[in-house]
């Protein structure tokens, strides 16, 4: 029952976002919810426990930024239960994304549907955001309910192009936290996502250096 609920849900969600995946990324797509539904049990991977929102609030609400997605190569940080890393890697096969946790359960997990969904296109990274040494900084770097914009960009402005961007998804705008970025960063712009079948809010904010702003 669950998963024709889930398959009829993100048939409807996709349209409705007029997003195009085949057959077979819908099914990884589903498989990756049955994954995280699992998992969740034991590990506590995401606070939403109610099969009848998962759809839209963990698969098309991580798709709903696809369109920011302009990147060879994608950090998800505090990736956490693979959102929005795993829904993404699994839309844009063609490019790369490392999903980066200090929660040991949480990268085994992450390690699991890379393994179990065949993502050749993902790297698990089991750390901290202020120690990882990447080859060469991201240009684009996304984080949903990770931590506050100043801390994002106080912990992983180092792992940022400079010209890079983060992507900061959040419920509603967070007036605050915006008010509080140190000097040197700025919203570039912001966007207020529709997703289908989900309550509330959904925002993301395009945060880069000042510098770079024009």
């Amino acid at each position: 029952m669950t998963n024709t609920l889930w398959q009829g849900q993100l048939r409807d969600g996709l349209a409705a976002m007029d997003l195009s995946l085949n057959d077979g990324q819908q099914q990884q797509l589903l498989a990756f919810l049955g994954l995280l539904n699992k998992w969740n049990r034991a590990y506590n991977l995401t606070a939403v426990r109610d099969e009848r929102e998962m759809v839209s609030r963990q698969l098309l609400d991580s798709l709903s930024i696809l369109p920011w997605v302009t990147t060879d190569h994608l950090l998800d940080v505090g990736a956490g239960g693979g959102l929005p890393g795993i829904p993404l890697a699994i839309a844009l096969p063609a490019k790369r994304f490392t999903l980066l946790d200090s929660n040991g359960k949480k990268t085994r997990f992450l390690n699991q549907c890379v393994l179990e969904l065949g993502l050749d296109n993902v790297e698990v990274i089991h750390g901290r955001a202020e120690d990882c040494s990447p080859d060469e900084p991201f240009t684009r770097i996304s984080s949903r309910a990770f931590t506050a914009l100043e801390n994002l960009v106080n912990w992983c402005g180092d792992l940022l192009a400079n010209e890079g961007e983060f992507l900061a998804m959040k419920g509603q705008f967070p007036d605050d936290e915006v008010a509080a970025l140190p000097a040197g960063w700025q919203v570039r712009s912001s966007h207020s996502l529709d997703v289908p079948g989900a309550d509330g809010e959904r925002h993301l904010l395009v945060i880069a250096r000042a510098e770079n702003w024009r």
